[in-house]
C-alpha cells in the first residue's frame, strides 16, 4: 500500500475520484478501490480563499456526482465504508489504528465536502437523496452480467459477482425504500467518535473532522428558508439520545485548550508510513509554540480569535457547535440546551438531575484566558445565566479578576470589537452585579499599574474602581458612536446593582461618575433649550431631527439622568463612611447640580444629595472660621470625622437599587444569527457567502 498525495490543482485528474464520481457502482466491499481512494491526502482549506480554490477545482467532480450518485449510490457506499471504519477504532491498538483513523479521516472529509456542496447548491431534500440513493437495479444487473469475473476499468479493478444469488441480492438491495436510515446511523457513529475515542496526538485531526462534519450538516439553516423545526437534519441530531455525553465531550474539548499536533496522525517515533508525508503537506497543521499566545498584550479581538482557531482548533470549533446546538430550537426541548445548563462541578459529591459533571476549574479557568474572544462570551453568557451551579462556583472564587479584566479590556477597546461583543460583555458583567459577594468581593481586589487603561496612569486602584471606570466610559461611548438605549440601560444597571457597595472609590472614580452626570446635565440643558426655541430660530438643530425625536432623546436623557442621580443616593444612603473621596468631589462640585434642584424628575432624589453636602459644608465652614483656609489633607480629616457622625437615617427613602437581567421575548432572533456570523468569521469551515438566505445579511463568510 503506499502514499498517493493529492494536491488541489490535479484533483480533476484523479483516475479515482473520476471513478467514484462516475456512472459506476462501486460496492462498499471493493477494498482494493476503497483503499487506493482513502489513502490519498487532500490539502485541507486553511481559509476562505483556500476553500474557494478547492471548490473551483472540484466543480467539475461534484457536477459528475450529482448526475450520476442517485443511480450508482456511490456515496451510500462511502458511508458505509466510513461506518465500517469507525466501528473498528474502538477495538484498535494504538499502532494498529494510525493507518486506519487516516482513512477514516479522508472518508469523512471526502463526505463532508459533498456535504458541503449539496447544501450550499441545492436543497436539504436533496442531500438526503444522495445519503439514502441505493444503486438502480438495472445498472447493478448490466454490470453482474457484463463478465464472470471482475471488470476493469483504468487504475481501478471492481469484483462483481455474477451468480444468480449475487444479482438477487443486489436487486433486492435496490428495492430498499429510502427512510433516513444510514443518515440516522451516520450521525451516531460521529457521536460515537466524539464521545467514546479519546483525543490524542493521531486522533485529533479525527474529532476535529467529526466536528466540522456537524457544524457542516447544521450549516442548512444558512441556505434555506424553511424552519428548523421542517428540517429533517435538525429533527435527527435535536433528537439524539446521547445530548449529555455530546454536550460533556465538546464541552471538555473546549475546556483542556489541546494544541494542534506537529503532524496529523502521530509522532514519526511510531514507524507508520503516514509520517513519511511531505513537510508542506502539513503546513496548515503545524504552528511555532508560544507561551501563553492568548494573553499577548496588544493583541485586538479578532486577533485572538483568529490564534484561538488556529493554535487550538479543535477547541474553537467544538465551542462553536456548542453554540449552534444551544441557541436553535430554544422555543421546544432542545436536549443540548438543557444539558449545558443542568451540569455540574466533578469535584462535588453526584448531584441528582445532573446532566452531566465536569471540573468548573477547568472551564473556569479556559474561559478566562479565552473571554475577550466573542464566542468564548457568549458561552461565559449561557453558563452564568442559566446554570445556577456554574455561577454559584464562579461567585466563590478568589481570582475573579481574572475574568472581570479581560470583559473590562474588551469594553475599553470597544473599536476593535463589534456591536453584539460590547452587548454580550455588559450584560455579563450585569448579570455577575445581581451577586452582593460579587459587588463586594471587587472592591477587596487591589490592582496595580494597569498598562491598557491610557486615560490616566494610576498606581493602584480596586477591580471595582476600575469596573465603574470602564462602564463609565463605555455609556460615553455609546453616547457619540452606538446611541444605543439598551445599553445604556445595562451599564447603569450594573452601576446600580453595585453601587449600595461602593468602597473606598478612588479620586479619579469619584471625580468621573461626578462628570458624568455633569456631562449628561449639559446635554440636558441643550437639549431642553433646543426644544423651547422657536422652530425659525433653531438653526443649529439638524434638519432630519423632528421636534418629536428631540423630545424623545430628552426623555431618554432624563431617564439616565435620574438613574444616575439613584447610583449616587444608593452609596450615599449605604457607604458615605467608606467613601470620602465621593463626598469630596460632591462638595466640590455642588453647583452642577442647581438647575436640577426643581425639576420634576428629580427634585425629590437630589434633596437627599443636597443634605449630605449641605451637612459637611456647615462643618467644613465652622473648621474654617477657627482654622482659617483648608488644605485638601485638613479637607478630607474633616469629612472623615463628619462621616462618623453622619445618619443616613437623615435621608430620604428609595427602593434598594436591584437589576435583574431578563432575556428579551424571542431571544433566537438575536443570537442564532449571532452564532452563525462567528462560525462564518472565525471557524474552520468556510462556507459561501453567495448562498447565505436564511439570516440576516450581517453575515459574510
Amino acid at each position: 500500500m503506499g502514499i498517493n498525495v493529492s494536491r488541489q490543482a490535479n484533483l480533476s485528474e484523479n483516475e479515482l475520484l473520476q471513478r467514484f464520481v462516475g456512472r459506476g457502482h462501486i460496492a462498499p466491499d471493493v477494498e482494493s478501490y476503497w483503499s487506493g481512494l482513502l489513502n490519498y491526502h487532500i490539502t485541507i482549506p486553511e481559509d476562505s480563499q483556500d476553500q474557494l480554490n478547492l471548490d473551483s477545482r472540484l466543480e467539475t467532480l461534484c457536477q459528475s456526482f450529482i448526475s450520476n450518485n442517485l443511480k450508482t449510490g456511490n456515496l451510500g457506499s462511502l458511508v458505509t465504508v466510513f461506518l465500517l471504519k469507525a466501528s473498528e477504532l474502538l477495538s484498535l491498538s494504538d499502532k494498529e489504528s494510525n493507518v486506519h483513523i487516516w482513512q477514516t479521516f479522508n472518508a469523512l472529509f471526502i463526505i463532508r465536502t459533498l456535504i458541503k456542496y449539496i447544501i450550499e447548491t441545492g436543497s436539504e431534500f436533496q442531500l438526503l437523496q444522495h445519503f439514502e440513493a441505493i444503486p438502480n437495479a438495472e445498472l447493478l444487473r448490466a454490470e453482474a452480467e457484463a463478465g464472470a469475473g471482475a471488470h476493469t476499468d483504468g487504475a481501478t479493478t471492481i469484483a462483481v459477482e455474477a451468480t444468480e444469488d449475487g444479482v438477487g441480492n443486489m436487486l433486492a438491495r435496490a428495492a430498499v425504500i429510502v427512510d433516513g436510515a444510514k443518515f440516522e446511523t451516520f450521525i451516531d457513529a460521529l457521536v460515537n467518535i466524539i464521545v467514546v475515542i479519546p483525543v490524542k496526538e493521531f486522533t485529533y485531526h479525527l474529532h476535529l473532522e467529526v466536528v466540522n462534519t456537524f457544524i457542516t450538516l447544521l450549516s442548512v439553516h444558512l441556505f434555506t428558508e424553511q424552519p428548523t423545526d421542517k428540517s429533517i437534519i435538525f429533527r435527527t441530531i435535536f433528537k439524539c439520545q446521547h445530548a449529555n455525553v455530546l454536550v460533556s465531550s465538546l464541552l471538555h474539548f473546549v475546556a483542556r485548550m489541546v494544541e494542534v499536533p506537529h503532524t496529523m496522525f502521530g509522532s514519526s517515533s511510531s514507524g507508520s508510513f503516514v509520517f513519511g508525508i511531505a513537510e508542506s503537506l502539513l503546513s496548515i497543521f503545524t504552528f511555532r509554540k508560544q507561551q501563553d499566545v492568548l494573553k499577548a498584550t496588544g493583541v485586538t479581538g479578532v486577533e485572538l480569535s483568529q490564534q484561538f482557531r488556529d493554535h487550538y482548533p479543535l477547541a474553537n470549533q467544538s465551542l462553536l457547535l456548542i453554540l449552534i446546538l444551544t441557541n436553535h430550537c430554544t422555543t421546544k426541548d432542545n436536549p443540548y440546551r438543557a444539558s449545558l445548563f443542568n451540569c455540574a462541578d466533578s469535584k462535588d459529591s453526584p448531584k441528582d438531575g445532573a446532566s452531566f459533571q465536569i471540573d468548573f476549574s477547568s472551564v473556569y479557568e479556559t474561559l478566562c484566558r479565552i473571554v475577550t474572544i466573542d464566542q468564548a462570551t457568549l458561552l461565559l453568557y449561557l453558563l452564568l445565566h442559566r446554570n445556577d451551579r456554574f455561577y454559584r462556583f464562579v461567585m466563590a472564587q478568589n481570582d475573579l479578576e481574572n475574568l472581570v479584566i479581560p470583559i473590562l479590556q474588551t469594553l475599553y477597546h470597544a473599536p476593535d470589537s463589534t456591536s453584539h461583543h460590547i452587548y454580550m460583555s455588559l450584560i455579563v458583567l450585569l448579570i455577575l452585579s445581581e451577586d452582593d459577594s460579587f459587588n463586594k468581593n471587587v472592591h477587596n481586589i487591589m490592582l496595580k499599574n494597569i498598562h491598557w487603561y491610557t486615560e490616566r496612569t494610576i498606581s493602584e486602584i480596586s477591580l471595582g474602581g476600575l469596573l465603574i471606570l470602564v462602564v463609565i466610559r463605555t455609556i460615553q461611548y455609546n453616547m457619540l458612536k452606538m446611541r444605543d438605549k439598551y445599553l445604556h440601560t445595562n451599564c447603569l444597571a450594573a452601576l446600580a446593582n453595585m453601587s449600595g457597595q461602593f468602597r473606598a472609590l478612588h479620586p479619579y472614580v469619584a471625580q468621573r461618575l461626578i462628570s458624568l452626570f455633569e456631562t449628561l446635565a449639559r446635554k440636558h440643558t441643550r437639549l431642553d433649550a433646543q426644544l423651547k426655541e422657536p422652530v425659525n430660530n433653531a438653526v443649529s438643530v439638524n434638519v432630519t431631527t423632528t421636534p418629536e425625536d428631540m423630545l424623545q432623546d430628552l426623555t431618554v436623557l432624563e431617564e439616565v439622568l435620574r438613574m444616575v442621580l439613584e447610583i449616587l443616593n444608593s452609596c450615599l444612603s449605604n457607604q458615605l463612611v467608606y467613601c470620602p473621596n465621593l463626598v469630596y468631589t460632591l462638595l466640590y462640585k455642588r453647583s452642577v447640580f442647581e438647575s436640577f434642584r426643581s425639576h420634576h424628575a428629580f427634585q425629590d432624589i437630589i434633596q437627599n444629595i443636597d443634605m449630605v453636602v449641605g451637612f459637611f459644608s456647615s462643618r467644613l465652614q465652622r473648621v474654617q472660621e477657627q482654622r482659617g483656609e483648608l488644605g485638601v489633607s485638613e479637607v478630607f480629616e474633616v469629612i472623615s470625622k463628619g462621616a462618623s457622625q453622619w445618619s443616613s437615617d437623615r435621608l430620604r427613602k428609595f427602593p434598594d437599587l436591584k437589576f435583574k437581567y431578563v432575556e428579551e421575548d424571542a431571544p433566537e432572533e438575536f443570537f442564532i444569527p449571532y452564532v452563525w456570523t462567528l462560525v462564518c468569521k472565525y471557524g474552520c469551515v468556510h462556507f459561501s457567502s453567495e448562498s447565505i438566505k436564511g439570516v440576516t445579511t450581517e453575515i459574510q463568510c
